[in-house]
């Protein structure tokens, strides 16, 4: 359960000498709608459900909250996105493709 989950990662950071009240288990939220978008490849209405936002897709911009960040890091350039001499992503280890879209 997430509360069995937080009291061990409390746990954990007692362990390494960090106070453990400001934590909670919502960046794990946002990490997993992460995960499953960008490597594993999960739809959004799939996303959407696994997060508990399918109920009534009342507010699109929840998700994109958890999807994006003014903090994270563009994989590519905006000028490199049509750029057909741009090097090649490493290929994905599940279908071997090498766009930035597989």
């Amino acid at each position: 359960s997430s509360e069995s989950f937080l009291e061990c990662f409390r746990n954990n950071l007692l362990d390494i000498g960090v106070d453990p009240h400001p934590y909670g288990t919502h960046s794990f939220h946002r990490g997993g709608c992460q995960y499953l978008a960008m490597v594993l490849r999960w739809p959004f209405r799939n996303i959407c459900t696994w997060g508990g936002w399918a109920e009534n897709f009342d507010n699109p911009g929840t998700i994109f909250k958890y999807l994006l960040s003014w903090t994270d890091s563009p994989f590519v350039e905006r000028e490199d996105y049509f750029n057909p001499d741009r090097p090649r992503d490493d290929p994905c280890p599940t279908c071997g493709h090498t766009c930035t879209c597989a």
